[in-house]
């Protein structure tokens, strides 16, 4: 009997340090971001899996997982070793058998790769690289999922946290993980890329138990994003880059379609003499928020030419009869 409970802890041991997954480790050498995406039918996979450090490098480490593999792979990395040095010394460090059902991948500071899945991985199981990318996955529904993962990355156009999604989202449509689906992760770093001050996470969102993980986090790095791209608005706009500091706008009303990013893109678009765009914002504004017509009337107190972009934008829409009447409209 004793050796039957015995073999039953063991067993329920290995089984809770199992992460199968699947995962991609990526690198955006243009804008200087590296991340890891992940999805499992394992409880918050983002507590465990995906590692990355700015001007450092991404990590992430999984299966028969030693969740060490992540903080002591940085270490490694920010001394300078490469990919495949850093994955050779984690080998040969590992003081926490079995070893042979670990996986995990590596993209150092440099984007070289290095990946590494064990002999008795959950099967199916294996990795597969393409020019900045490393996806890995066990106890899959077949090689078809990370095929899919690597296709997905190379076709999708944008910043790294969306082709890390919309390869997540394809690893998930091709099968994923064949026991199913709990929770999911991206994290992508960026020398203050941050929110606020002094912060390198530039994405950091973890479903950690939803029956539909992708698409949840398809709506956090939405707030995510959009977040990112309001906080620039302020910052340029004060450099006098006009210009840039509209397009972020767009780009947070895009993620974050509400009725005052509306508002503050219409004045901007105004601003800058697109008056058809400014109209087209600020009936979108008005659709979501029928109070926008008083609040641009109110914002009277706000409109001088010395104010900026928007101040100036603001001055001249009040002027504007013919535009007011246009926007009053429906």
């Amino acid at each position: 009997m004793r050796l039957v409970l015995l073999l039953l802890v063991a067993s329920l041991s290995a089984l809770a340090a199992d992460v199968n997954t699947f995962s991609i480790v990526a690198h955006d050498p243009v804008n200087g971001d590296w991340g890891v995406a992940v999805a499992s039918h394992y409880f918050s996979v983002g507590s465990v899996v995906p590692w990355a450090e700015a001007g450092v490098g991404a990590i992430a480490t999984q299966a028969t997982v030693n969740v060490g593999y992540g903080p002591r792979g940085l270490e490694l990395l920010r001394q300078g070793m490469t990919a495949k040095e850093v994955l050779a010394k984690l080998l040969a460090e590992d003081s926490f058998p079995p070893t042979d059902g670990r996986q995990v991948a590596i993209i150092d500071r440099k984007g070289r790769i290095a990946a590494y899945t064990g002999p008795k991985g959950q099967k199916w199981a294996g990795d597969k690289q393409g020019k900045t990318w490393s996806a890995q996955g066990n106890n899959l529904v077949g090689p078809q999922v990370l095929e899919a993962i690597g296709t997905a990355f190379d076709t999708t156009r944008g910043e790294l946290a969306e082709k890390l999604f919309a390869a997540l989202k394809a690893g998930n449509d091709a099968g994923g993980d064949s026991r199913g689906k709990q929770s999911a992760s991206i994290l992508v770093v960026r020398k203050r890329g941050g929110r606020n001050i002094n912060n390198d996470r530039y994405v950091y969102i973890n479903v950690d138990d939803n029956p539909e993980p992708i698409r949840e986090l398809r709506r956090l790095l939405d707030i995510n994003l959009g977040l990112l791209y309001s906080e620039k608005v302020g910052p340029l706009l004060i450099a006098g880059k006009d210009r840039e500091a509209r397009d972020a706008a767009a780009q947070g009303a895009h993620y974050m379609p509400a009725a005052n990013s509306y508002f503050i893109l219409a004045t901007m678009d105004y601003g800058i003499g697109d008056k058809a765009a400014a109209l087209a914002d600020f009936r979108r504004a008005i659709k979501l928020d029928p109070a926008v017509r008083n609040r641009l009337q109110a914002s009277a107190d706000h409109a001088l030419p010395e104010f900026g972009l928007i101040g100036r934008a603001l001055y001249q829409i009040l002027q504007d009869h013919e535009f007011l009447r246009q926007v009053s409209v429906q």
